[in-house]
């Protein structure tokens, strides 16, 4: 966003933009993620007060939870605490290091003695202490939701904490932070987030700003980035209303190929850019056979049937017999399995030729497999994952 008040002073560069546009810009990309929200965007001075009131009228400990990231963020509540006379530390790996190289490097400026350890603050008196974490947006990892679950090995809330949620959910993230701010209310914490204060303020820019930078930068092409399709289109829309970039705004999805050339620009082939899973030491497809595997098994549990053959024949012998795992209750299945072992017989004894070729083609694997999917379905409206084993004797 254009922030004109920053926290840490440094203002946007509007008249270099401007020469840039003076100069001609081939392509523009531009964040869309607010393009459907009309005027500015609230700047980040607004915050430092709310967090500079929330601070100074709390009367035990406060945790301010925000991105790991989000240095300026750090910067308003080191003040604040500085101000109050508070002592600050950092709960959460991602939050110290950003903060230990911010400091480092110059970006984060703490007064002498402001910064502690967190054993340091158990020697405190609450009303003295700040604790910054990360899980603003509850993730399950973090440290505010470990506290929040009383599952943190060195912070546990108080009567009398006030915690701080700085930041607004990120799409699909608001049910994990709901559960975080409830169980943090069940413990007897104060908790402020932004419905109910102004204790954060979103970075992206809103309609005016992206207005601004497209009159200045006037592209020859566009292309609206970072946002849902709604929020591209719209902000295609913004290029398209103010005149800018009519020789090409281009609306992408992930895999578009985009070219540009002295002939201009034109849409190239799509490729695969999907999404990848990290399993592990391998990557993989998330559209992959084992994922959906996986999911099968998370729905209904897996049913083992086990059939014994003949070496030589391939003919089938004794009965067949079946286990499961997360499937159901010991109590649930009653003589299931054992009616599931007499269906699978009689349907090997009707309709199974018995021949070894057909055993090791994988015919009878597919024939049990089916079998008792179809008998399982029909008696209590399950699908479990079934894996045939055959056994040769």
């Amino acid at each position: 966003k254009i922030d004109h008040t920053p926290v840490d002073g440094r203002i946007f560069d509007l008249p270099s933009l401007a020469h840039y546009g003076d100069d001609g810009v081939l392509l523009l990309c531009s964040d869309s993620t607010y393009a459907e929200v009309p005027g500015y965007t609230t700047s980040e001075r607004v915050v430092g007060e709310a967090l500079d009131r929330a601070i100074g009228e709390a009367e035990g400990r406060v945790l301010v939870a925000t991105f790991a990231s989000l240095v300026s963020r750090v910067q308003q509540v080191v003040d604040a605490a500085a101000k109050y006379d508070r002592k600050v530390s950092i709960v959460g790996r991602s939050m110290v290091d950003t903060v230990k190289v911010a400091t480092e490097l110059g970006y984060l400026k703490v007064p002498e003695g402001t910064l502690v350890p967190l054993a340091q603050t158990r020697k405190l008196p609450p009303e003295k202490v700040v604790l910054m974490t990360t899980g603003s947006q509850g993730e399950p990892t973090s440290a505010l939701v470990r506290i929040a679950k009383q599952e943190h090995r060195d912070v546990n809330i108080m009567a009398g904490d006030t915690v701080i949620i700085s930041a607004t959910p990120i799409p699909g993230n608001e049910l994990p932070v709901s559960h975080t701010i409830d169980n943090l209310l069940r413990q007897g914490a104060k908790v402020l987030y932004d419905r109910i204060a102004m204790v954060h303020v979103h970075g992206h820019a809103s309609q005016e700003e992206l207005k601004l930078v497209l009159r200045l930068v006037r592209p020859k092409y566009f292309v609206p980035v970072h946002g849902e399709y709604r929020h591209l289109t719209a902000h295609a829309q913004l290029a398209w209303d103010l005149d800018v970039a009519k020789d090409g705004i281009f609306v992408l999805e992930d895999g578009d190929v985009l070219e540009l050339s002295e002939d201009g620009a034109r849409m190239d082939e799509h490729i695969s850019a999907g999404p990848i899973f990290v399993d592990g030491l391998t990557t993989r497809d998330t559209q992959s056979p084992v994922l959906g595997e996986r999911r099968s098994l998370s729905k209904d549990g897996v049913v083992v049937v086990v059939v014994t053959t003949d070496k030589n024949s391939g003919k089938v012998v004794g009965e067949p017999a079946a286990v499961s795992s997360g499937f159901l209750d010991e109590s649930e299945t009653g003589n299931l399995f054992a009616e599931l072992s007499v269906a699978v017989a009689q349907e090997l004894t009707n309709n199974w030729s018995g021949s070894k070729e057909n055993s090791e083609n994988g015919g009878l694997k597919a024939k049990v497999r089916e079998t008792a999917r179809s008998f399982i379905a029909g008696s209590v409206r399950r699908s479990p994952m079934i894996i045939p084993v055959v056994l040769e004797v």
